[in-house]
């Protein structure tokens, strides 16, 4: 059984990085108020269990995926509403930071992700979209950092099976780690991104409501990565959209573009606890 609990504003990272795996997982192109109204309406029961608080509206570093995951990789993640700085879970250490405090986990690095490696980390990065697809030279720029990256087209946005495949081998990779190395697995998650019509049966184009639906489908898929983690021990995890889309709000669609609608994104944070039998490896 999956059992998470809130994690604490004065959660101290430092205590927290070493001990336990570490899971971010990006839901692309995820809207606030459509992921916040399908939790309410309890189309997203694999979601209900793992946030008992809901999703939390913050805003996000970036307008579409390029620049949010370059500020995620540095420890920006999306950030409260209301007057900051708001203190960072991890960071990399640069002059002049003002969202770093005694609780933040600082580390010497480029990236937080080579940083955690410098701490034993095993880095494992799964993509989605196509700013993972390496057969690009900037296709290769975000996974760049990971010691490990996995991108296939049935990982992509235009495979209707994507949000199973992406866990599959997430919970692959993660049980390829050593049980006395943590890990820190990322996720780029692309069912939501458009074309997200496919996962709407007779949709011919994308909508609010296919939309919807391929957060349903994904949360369906989800409870095995969950029971993979909680099996290694447990982790901190961190489930956000990288952005937006618009449909139509004021004469504009899809993303790249500062409406509120694209730059407010849900965000969760929690404790996933360990399985109290574990499963033999």
């Amino acid at each position: 059984m999956i059992r998470t609990r809130p994690a604490a504003p004065s959660l101290d990272m430092n205590a927290v990085v070493g001990r336990r795996d570490l899971a971010f997982l990006v839901v692309d192109a995820l809207r606030c108020d459509v992921a916040q109204a399908a939790l309410a309406a309890g189309k997203t029961p694999t979601l209900a269990r793992l946030l008992p608080s809901g999703w939390e509206a913050r805003h996000s570093p970036g307008n579409f995926t390029f620049p949010a995951h370059q500020a995620f990789f540095a420890g920006f993640w999306p950030t409260p509403p209301g007057r900051g700085p708001h203190p960072r879970r991890l960071a990399v250490r640069f002059g002049g930071s003002e969202s770093t405090v005694d609780t933040t986990c600082v580390v010497d690095a480029p990236t937080v992700v080579e940083g955690l490696a410098a701490r034993g980390y095993r880095t494992i990065c799964v993509g989605g979209v196509g700013f993972f697809n390496p057969a690009s030279p900037l296709g290769r720029v975000l996974p760049a950092p990971f010691a490990e990256a996995h991108w296939a087209p049935e990982l992509g946005v235009t495979h209707p099976d994507s949000p199973r495949r992406q866990v599959a081998l997430a919970c692959e990779r993660l049980r390829a780690v050593p049980a006395d190395q943590r890990a820190f697995l990322f996720v780029n998650f692309s069912a939501v991104h458009q074309p997200n019509r496919l996962f709407l049966a007779g949709a011919e184009e994308d909508s609010l409501a296919s939309h919807e639906a391929a957060l349903i489908a994904l949360d369906a898929a989800l409870p095995p990565l969950f029971e993979a983690l909680a099996a290694r021990g447990g982790a901190f995890c961190v489930v956000c959209s990288d952005h937006g889309t618009a449909y139509g709000e004021d004469g504009l669609w899809g993303h790249r573009h500062n409406h509120p609608v694209v730059t407010t994104v849900p965000y969760a944070e929690f404790l996933l606890e360990a399985e109290a039998d574990p499963c033999p490896r």
